[in-house]
């Protein structure tokens, strides 16, 4: 999601090296070089019966489907197709094209996120599609089943994508609606007017915020902790946010580092707290 996020504020363009890039942070981590796509036939089986659910196309035709694919979301963009649409089609194709072993839903989400981000529809980074598919995974599996036949060769490939787009579109709706009754709802409680700093934070500051209601000064390991990253990653945070002027270092040294709150963003929560009293 950080690279994500990085990507989509520099307005990056979509190739297929960078989604060769996003599936080796998915696959493999940060460190992760771009993955090929597969060289052999896979399937998708299901887990009790065995029975093949799908059966995408063949190796020797990914390369020109995805390429067809990366050259699609030029053109959409290009005739000014609202960036949704193309986010939900784009995750459709992804994952019917199936270009690699493992992984495919989860890189496909993330492509989606991208395009949502760089389309101005990220939400400031509030909303996670794997968050959101997750609440409710078998009606995502349904919407994706757009055909009754297995075969990409025999059917799949010109099936109608409107079931799958309504879900997809829906589930921003809602997503969308729900941030809005929570904006309106802090409003009408007249809760403190935040720093001008404090309404950049993004979703993972937000979070690492809330470890501060339980302890005065955190470390890296606490954000890796929270945040589900590795502690290089977490000091890299860490480095920016001191830079932001949120927090400040709290003890310097090398091996007990740790950090708090900056005077300004005290003040607020103080604020908040006393206000909840």
């Amino acid at each position: 999601m950080l690279r994500v996020e990085e990507w989509a504020t520099q307005r990056a363009e979509l190739t297929e090296s960078l989604i060769q890039r996003l599936h080796g942070l998915v696959d493999r981590g940060g460190r992760a070089r771009p993955t090929p796509y597969r060289d052999g036939q896979n399937m998708i089986r299901d887990s009790e019966s065995g029975a093949i659910v799908y059966l995408p196309p063949e190796a020797k035709d990914v390369p020109n489907l995805m390429a067809a694919l990366v050259e699609w979301v030029k053109e959409a963009e290009a005739n000014r197709l609202p960036a949704p649409v193309i986010a939900g089609l784009a995750h459709y194709q992804f994952v019917t094209i199936h270009p690699y072993y493992d992984g495919n839903g989860r890189t496909a989400r993330l492509l989606a996120t991208f395009l949502l981000h760089r389309g101005g529809y990220g939400l400031n980074g509030l909303f996670s599609l794997e968050e959101r598919h997750a609440l409710d995974l078998m009606a995502y599996y349904r919407s994706l089943a757009v055909h009754p036949h297995h075969n990409y060769y025999e059917g799949r490939e010109e099936a109608d994508l409107t079931a799958w787009l309504d879900y997809f579109l829906e589930t921003l709706a809602t997503v969308f609606n729900i941030a809005r009754e929570q904006a309106l709802q802090h409003a009408a409680e007249g809760l403190p007017e935040e720093p001008e700093a404090f309404r950049r934070l993004d979703h993972r500051a937000r979070s690492v915020l809330a470890l501060f209601a339980r302890a005065e000064r955190i470390t890296s390991t606490d954000v890796a902790g929270a945040l589900g990253l590795s502690e290089r990653t977490s000091r890299e945070l860490l480095q920016a946010w001191v830079q932001a002027g949120w927090i400040e270092i709290a003890d310097p040294s090398r091996r007990a580092r740790s950090y708090r709150l900056s005077a300004d963003y005290r003040r607020f929560i103080g604020g908040l707290s006393a206000a909840s009293e």
